[in-house]
This record gives C-alpha cells, structure tokens and sequence, in this order.
C-alpha cells in the first residue's frame, strides 16, 4: 500500500518537469519570432527608405533638366569628401542654410524658379509637409534624409580649337542618404548616386 501510494505522487513529478521544460522551449521560440518579426521590421523600413531615396534622386535630375539655365545653383555640395553642404536634415551641422536666396547665375525670374525649386526639394527631405506635437516636429520624410548634389568640373567637355574646358558640360552628382534603426541605434543608409550631365541645350542625359 505505502509503494503503491508513492507512485502518483512521483508522476506527479514529472508531469510538472514535463511542463516546465515545454514552457521554456515555448517561450525560446517566442522570443525567436519576436526577434524575427523585429529584423523583418527594420528591413521594411530599409526598403521603403530606400525606394523613396530613388523617387527624390529622380525628382532631382527632373528639377535640374527644367531649370538648365540655373543649373550650377543645385550644386549646393561643395565638399564631397564629407558631403557638406546637404539639403534635409538639419542635424549635423552641415545642412544648406540658404536654399531659398542662393541662385543668382541668370535672370530674376530663372533665378526664382531654381531657389523655389531647391527649397521644395529641401522641404520634402525633411519630411515639412507632416507636423507632429508641440513642437511641430517634422514627420512626413525619411528618417535624418540628406541630399547631396555636388558639381565635377574635370568631367566637362573639352573645346577642341582652344583646348579650354566648356563650362556646365560636367557631371551633376546626386545621392540621398537615410537612417534606420538598428539595435536601438540610427544606422545610415545610401541609395545608387545618380550622375547627370547637361550635354546640350536639348536636352541631358543620366549617367550610371
């Protein structure tokens, strides 16, 4: 009687082992999936910063085909080895202060159209179309979005009788960059840079 009596007591036992150890295999898959789900996140949002990247790289070669004659004003980014200056973001201290003034290279009206011109391209970087709290924090762009167009003048085409090279021939170098979370930091992202070249007045062509 008294072994017999010991016996539920012992399964007793192991049926609760038996559960604990299906809890915690439970519970590391959970957290596997959650993690999963996590990563699936933020490559989503890598994506989408990314397509919208390409969107605002061919905005830009469009603006700068409609306005060929202030051209050299959308080469705001005179220093290529940091990026500076950049149109977006203002953090970071390197943000193009004067997009709405800067252009003065044809007539008061070409001129306007290509400050207006940057200053929407500015704007949609920044997201300044979608507000957000007290502080009217933008949030309508990518996350700490950056333009850059920088100007290359050894690639302009050379003029055969004197030998001297034929301004705004050159290459029109456009990228956009963004940030996306990544444990529990901002890490940056890069689209394709864009180069385009105004051959003639017809018209320009894009360079990979």
């Amino acid at each position: 009687m008294n072994r017999s009596s010991h016996l539920p007591s012992r399964s007793r036992g192991f049926n609760l082992l038996e559960v604990l150890v299906a809890l915690v295999v439970t519970m590391i898959g959970l957290l596997g999936i959650a993690g999963l789900q996590a990563r699936a996140h933020t490559a989503e949002l890598e994506s989408y910063q990314r397509a919208q990247a390409l969107v605002l790289l061919y905005d830009m070669v469009n603006r700068i085909n409609n306005n060929q004659l202030t051209a050299p004003c959308f080469a705001v980014t005179t220093n290529t080895a940091n990026g500076t200056p950049y149109l977006g973001t203002v953090a970071g201290g390197g943000h193009f202060s004067t997009p709405t003034t800067s252009c003065g290279v044809s007539t008061i009206l070409n001129n306007a159209l290509a400050n207006n011109s940057i200053n929407a391209w500015d704007d949609v970087l920044r997201g300044a179309s979608e507000k957000k709290g007290a502080g009217a924090a933008e949030v309508g762009g990518m996350i700490g979005a950056r333009g850059c167009i920088s100007y290359n003048t050894a690639s302009e085409f050379v003029d055969a009788g004197t030998g001297a090279n034929i301004a705004g021939t050159g290459e029109y170098t456009i990228s956009v960059s963004a940030s996306v979370p990544y444990e529990r930091k901002l890490v940056s992202i890069k689209s394709d840079e864009i180069k385009v070249t105004i051959s003639e007045p017809s018209g320009y062509r894009i360079v990979k």
